[in-house]
């Protein structure tokens, strides 16, 4: 195809937010300029970077004549070409996001919160005013998941996707795992390296990796699945107990963001927790701060991508890499043949499409009880679970070091969630249980 001729030499760029994916992206501009001015025919020039704080000491230099902290210094600089959100959170960066597309600007964002809560109304600013937003960044870090999805994989439909999106999680079930230390222990390192976001909650109650499997079931299906539509779990509640018993079983407990659609009944899972997933699936041996993001198609089968989920690096690479899709844009090249702006496209992946029940979500299960060490217990838990109709398929007891107390460790044939959520309630019940019963999920692909 014959490509429209260049109509700039120099594309200039402006930042908002200069946090360490800032910086990473500034560093490898600077450092990588003449090569990527041969690879994209143009000159790239950082005109001007918002900050929070201009007196905040930083590992990148950056003069002083570039630097502001009025974002909307950058939003509304007309000569600006391209905008890069890299601020975080939702209210500011919705509000900087739109004036600068209303403005015309490309805008490349890693901002997944945002694009989770607001990304149907930026896709439409972004159609509604010529211009394109760009976020491969915002999931699985290095990984170029996105463009995997709506590019390299566009014949095909996606009855499965699931994988690791948070490397903060990973890095502590990986080594608990192999060290045999406690969550808290490990909690402490990953805080002291610098793993843990300012909100915990985000890494830790599994809601970091649920904004990532809400992009993801969009692209794949174009449904927005809201965060409070899908079942969202951490990892804070997993011992030693539940990391020997699921190695006893040849598993390993993995946080797990799950899409599933069944297309003979049009009906969408999307959820993220952690399961006991076979060591015999590559996506166990995905550990540390990686993610990994296995894909299968009704084409192509399975594909599996293992990349380095976060930090300043990896995610640079993805911000670089939109900010190539924007000047290949600006310059008139052929766009990808889906886009984010493709509204209609979306529309018939979706259409028709139901999320489905609790009743609808099947799976084996672990179950991990904590009770009163005295005979009869053991018999009236399995009873319970028998008028349930929960079969259990393994069983194991360990004494406490307190006295009178014991704690039981089932697996179960295949069940649904619905059935579980009641067994739970029932559970809790007993006079026997002496804590809250913990519930995991086992993964099946």
């Amino acid at each position: 195809m014959e490509q429209k001729k260049q109509s700039k030499q120099v594309i200039r760029i402006g930042l908002l937010g200069f946090g360490t994916v800032g910086q990473g992206v500034w560093k490898h501009l600077h450092a990588d300029a003449s090569e990527l001015e041969r690879r994209l025919g143009v000159k790239l020039d950082l005109v001007r970077a918002a900050v929070s704080d201009l007196k905040k000491k930083r590992g990148v230099k950056i003069p002083a004549s570039k630097i502001t902290d009025d974002p909307y210094a950058v939003v509304d600089d007309p000569s600006i070409d391209i905008v890069c959100e890299l601020i975080g959170g939702t209210k500011l960066a919705r509000t900087l996001t739109l004036r600068a597309l209303k403005a015309g600007k490309i805008v490349v964002s890693a901002n997944k919160a945002l694009i989770c809560k607001h990304g149907q109304e930026i896709f439409s600013a972004a159609l509604r005013n010529g211009t394109h937003y760009f976020f491969e960044a915002s999931v699985a870090g290095g990984i170029p998941i996105i463009k995997t999805l709506r590019e390299g994989l566009v014949a095909n439909r996606f009855p499965l996707i699931f994988g690791i999106l948070n490397g903060t999680s990973n890095y502590i079930l990986t080594r608990m795992e192999r060290e045999g230390l406690s969550f808290p222990a490990i909690l402490d390192d990953a805080r002291a390296l610098g793993y843990v976001e300012a909100d915990e909650s985000l890494d830790l109650d599994g809601w970091d990796a649920a904004h990532k499997a809400v992009i993801l079931a969009y692209l794949a299906h174009g449904r927005w699945v809201k965060p409070s539509e899908m079942l969202v779990e951490g990892i804070r509640g997993i011992t030693q107990y539940d990391i020997a018993y699921a190695r006893e079983l040849g598993y390993k407990i993995k946080l797990l963001a799950v899409i599933t659609r069944d297309f003979s009944t049009n009906c969408l899972s999307v959820r993220l927790h952690p399961a006991l997933i076979s060591r015999r699936e590559m996506m166990a041996s995905v550990d540390e701060v990686y993610n990994g993001v296995s894909l299968t198609g009704d084409v192509v089968g399975t594909t599996l991508l293992v990349g380095r989920g976060a930090g300043q690096d990896a995610t640079s690479s993805a911000v670089i890499s939109d900010i190539a899709d924007a000047v290949y844009a600006l310059q008139g090249w052929p766009a990808p043949r889906i886009c984010e702006e493709d509204e209609h496209v979306y529309a018939d992946l979706h259409d028709g499409v139901e999320l489905a029940g609790p009743e609808s979500i099947c799976s084996a299960y672990y179950l991990r009880l904590r009770v009163k060490d005295k005979p009869g217990v053991l018999a009236k838990v399995t009873d319970l679970l028998s008028r349930e109709g929960v079969s259990i398929a393994t069983m194991t007891q360990h004494q406490e070091p307190e006295e009178g107390t014991a704690t039981l460790l089932f697996t179960t044939h295949k069940s649904n969630e619905k059935v579980m959520a009641a067994t739970l309630k029932r559970l809790k019940r007993l006079g026997s249980v002496l804590e809250t019963p913990f519930l995991l999920r086992i993964f099946q692909a």
